[in-house]
């Protein structure tokens, strides 16, 4: 199974869509799923998901020629099962645009433009599925058809080189961390 995972806004659905029709993988939606199986709840802007129940169904449901995909992928499906995670990184001036287009309120916002400034799901992904099977790409101003070819070559041939990202290092440089994290 391989899973793509990041923020909010950094291309997961429409790159994993096409990845899986081009692989003849069967695509798997974790917030759909969440919700499909009466594990998730809206709440406000978010949707609250029972993490762990969700893990026991789908260790068992998923197959194995599985593309899942969401932010929650790596928190809900056994290492062991898991081939390759590919977690999708973004710019946060660039993220900004997007969640202010989606009407993200200002407190969703900041949490999102924060855990990815930080690279929470990265590290996340790593200390739950391991750092040899996770990559990170970055879709800042690249195409999505630019990012599709980088993580098919990983998936078909089992490498790629990743992009290093490091947006703390850019919003200190810039004395912006005020403005992502007010607190």
């Amino acid at each position: 199974m391989k899973i793509i995972t990041g923020n909010p806004g950094t291309g997961k659905h429409t790159v994993a869509r096409i990845l899986a029709r081009k692989l003849g993988l069967e695509l798997i939606d974790v917030n759909k799923m969440a919700v499909n199986e009466g594990m998730a709840k809206k709440n406000g802007q978010a949707l609250d998901v029972d993490v762990q129940k969700l893990k026991k169904v789908l260790d068992k449901k998923i197959p194995k020629n599985a593309l899942l995909v969401g932010h929650l992928a790596p928190y809900i499906v056994s290492k062991s099962k898991i081939e390759i995670a590919v977690v999708l990184r973004r710019n946060p001036y660039n993220l900004e645009g997007v969640y202010k287009k989606r009407g993200y309120n200002k407190k969703k916002m900041l949490e999102n433009l924060g855990s990815e400034i930080i690279g929470i799901t990265y590290y996340d992904t790593i200390k739950n599925v391991g750092r040899k099977k996770t990559f990170q790409f970055n879709t800042t101003n690249k195409s999505v058809s630019s990012t599709v070819k980088k993580i098919e070559s990983l998936f078909v041939k089992g490498k790629a080189k990743e992009d290093n990202v490091d947006w703390l290092k850019i919003v200190s440089k810039k004395r912006d961390l005020k403005r992502f994290f007010p607190y």
